[in-house]
């Protein structure tokens, strides 16, 4: 879970946020978060963690409830005990059962790049989708 930027970062149970957090590292949030995540990394909301805003990166795993935008580049994944509302772009998407997905959702390769990186900013939102 550091790929990115060294060690991740985390707002435990408890903690409360507002505001905007921008990280190059991975994220776990098992408080509750009140504004935006912008990540070149992966993004976790724990079992007891709450986001209520746009989260922006590269994969996300969610075992919390999420409200707001969510743009994952990669990979999407749903635990059973997650709750979605809002708006999802996604490449990938995992929900296991039980999962709440009350949602408007995109997702494959011509989802739109998220902005979290000038490195990471490849696929072009403009090209029409390829058929398989």
């Amino acid at each position: 879970m550091t790929e990115f930027g060294g060690q991740p970062n985390r707002i435990e149970k408890n903690t409360k946020i507002k505001g905007d957090i921008t990280s190059e590292a991975d994220f776990r949030i098992d408080g509750k978060l009140e504004g935006n995540v912008k990540t070149s990394g992966k993004v976790v909301i724990g079992k007891d963690g709450y986001i209520n805003g746009k989260v922006e990166c590269v994969n996300a795993d969610i075992e919390g409830k999420f409200n707001g935008e969510l743009l994952v580049k990669d990979l999407l994944s749903l635990k059973a005990s997650a709750v979605i509302e809002g708006t999802v772009s996604v490449a990938k998407l995992s929900v296991e059962p039980g999962a709440t997905f009350n949602a408007s959702c995109v997702m494959g390769k011509g989802v739109p790049a998220t902005t979290v990186s000038p490195k990471l900013e490849t696929a072009k939102s403009n090209e029409p989708a390829k058929a398989s």
